[in-house]
């Protein structure tokens, strides 16, 4: 005799939410979707301190004491400090307190939380966490203060918030004209560069700049990982053998799409067909085009790269 499909799922969540359950199957399903709340609010707040003790390592452990600059809002804080000789962390948040108030009218109140929390927590750490002076050399400071503080501002950014405000700012100049987020960035940044070099030295900027390209560097690293996916589109007559071959020699999943195809410049001759599209990453992409080419030499394949994907079969080993 076959169950009712409300049958199996009661006893499914009877199984999984212990004798007592819930008065209705409804009820379990908002379980599982606090559970699923609570789960990614922890795996943010993880992810966001972690990214304050080391944005704050970056800071203290070599900018501060050396009087390195940066760029984004921490640079305005810093270039502020610099000329006013006033309290670091209170700069910090009185910097990003516009942002953080923009990033709730366009991105949410979720977001602002998170940011405010953020960045006060990043002032305190600069005020109460005694982290030690690391080096004094100028070249170091830039490179590895910009790598520490980089990664802080990178894993914030998983966590859903953000260290420095100027992005948000960017999101939304970049709505309002035709400018992307890149490029308003590297606007600001070449303002506040430019501005610390005619207040302060040029020297200071050039370093300043060093310091800005490396944690530049490592926020795309700790955002986008270390590997590059690559989304492949792949249209041949032998799409069976192509999909079998992904599948069982490089361990991948595919997705089959149907589509139409022509033939011909006149008189055009349609006919259905697949289309097979999978994700590899980089390493892995010179062995997919040789094993297609070994099946088909004709077959079309387009490529493209894709900065994040969550899912699948990505993560999964190779089979051979």
């Amino acid at each position: 005799m076959i169950k009712k499909r409300s049958d199996i799922s009661s006893i499914i969540w009877r199984k999984y939410f212990g004798p007592a359950g819930f008065a209705t199957l409804s009820d379990a399903r908002r379980f599982i979707a606090l559970r699923i709340a609570i789960r990614k609010l922890a795996t943010d707040f993880f992810m966001i301190s972690i990214g304050i003790l080391s944005a704050g390592f970056g800071l203290r452990g070599f900018l501060l004491p050396n009087n390195f600059l940066d760029g984004g809002a921490t640079g305005i804080s810093l270039l502020a400090r610099e000329l006013t000789g006033m309290s670091f962390a209170l700069l910090l948040v009185l910097v990003n307190l516009p942002f953080i108030i923009l990033g709730h009218q366009i991105i949410g109140k979720r977001f602002a939380y998170k940011t405010a929390m953020a960045v006060v927590g990043l002032a305190l750490a600069v005020t109460f966490i005694p982290y030690p002076i690391i080096t004094q050399d100028k070249v170091l400071v830039a490179v590895f203060g910009g790598f520490f503080l980089g990664a802080g501002i990178g894993l914030a950014v998983r966590g859903s918030a953000v260290l420095d405000g100027t992005e948000v700012l960017a999101i939304y100049i970049s709505k309002k004209s035709g400018l992307t987020i890149g490029d308003v960035i590297l606007t600001i940044n070449i303002i506040i560069f430019g501005f610390a070099a005619w207040l302060i030295s040029i020297e200071t900027a050039l370093y300043a700049l060093l310091t800005y390209l490396s944690a530049a560097k490592t926020v795309d690293f700790v955002i986008e990982g270390i590997e590059e996916y690559t989304a492949v589109t792949i249209i041949s007559a032998k799409e069976d053998k192509i999909t079998k071959m992904i599948v069982n020699t490089l361990g991948r999943g595919v997705t089959i799409y149907k589509g139409e195809r022509g033939h011909g410049k006149s008189g055009e001759r349609f006919y259905d067909m697949k289309i097979i599209y999978t994700i590899v990453t980089r390493l892995e992409v010179g062995k997919l085009k040789f094993e297609i080419e070994k099946i088909d030499p004709n077959a079309f394949v387009v490529m493209s790269s894709i900065k994040d994907m969550k899912g699948g079969m990505i993560k999964k080993r190779t089979l051979k």
